[in-house]
């Protein structure tokens, strides 16, 4: 896979009352070190000043995601277990709770797929269940898609 790549995140949040859908596509820069797919990503929070600088690690045991800025958090997604995480927030701290359920990754050459379902408490309480699809593609591959 080419350094410069589209990156699609889709995302949906199960809870009781309510069904959250997110969708972002944005390019970013991948590389492969160690056996690990990196993928780096600038994200603007509506609202508020500056970029959060995002890191997606994908690796054999597991999926990690780190934001840097106006919220941080380590979220770490391994199947059949248990992350506690302390999400910082420009309105407070709060501690997540991520119990991986599944993880699912196909690689290709000039892209890169990854499933996630999972269970997401927040303080302590369970909040939702949660899928993350990812879906990272060199970007000359992406413009040939698009263009036909």
């Amino acid at each position: 896979m080419t350094r410069d790549v589209l990156i699609s995140i889709s995302g949906i949040q199960i809870a009781e009352e309510d069904n959250n859908t997110v969708e972002m596509i944005t390019s970013g820069d991948y590389f492969l070190k160690n056996g690990n797919h990196y993928v780096l990503y600038d994200e603007i929070q509506e609202g508020f000043e500056g970029v959060i600088k995002n890191t997606i690690k994908v690796s054999p045991s597991g999926l990690d995601i780190i934001k840097r800025g106006s919220s941080s958090v380590h979220m770490t997604f391994e199947k059949n277990k248990k992350n506690i995480a302390c999400y910082a927030t420009p309105y407070g701290e709060l501690m997540i709770g991520i119990s991986t359920n599944d993880i699912q990754v196909i690689e290709e050459e000039d892209r890169l797929r990854v499933h996630v379902a999972y269970s997401l408490d927040i303080n302590y309480q369970h909040i939702s269940e949660c899928d993350i699809d990812l879906d990272i593609h060199s970007k000359a591959t992406a413009d040939i898609r698009l263009l036909n």
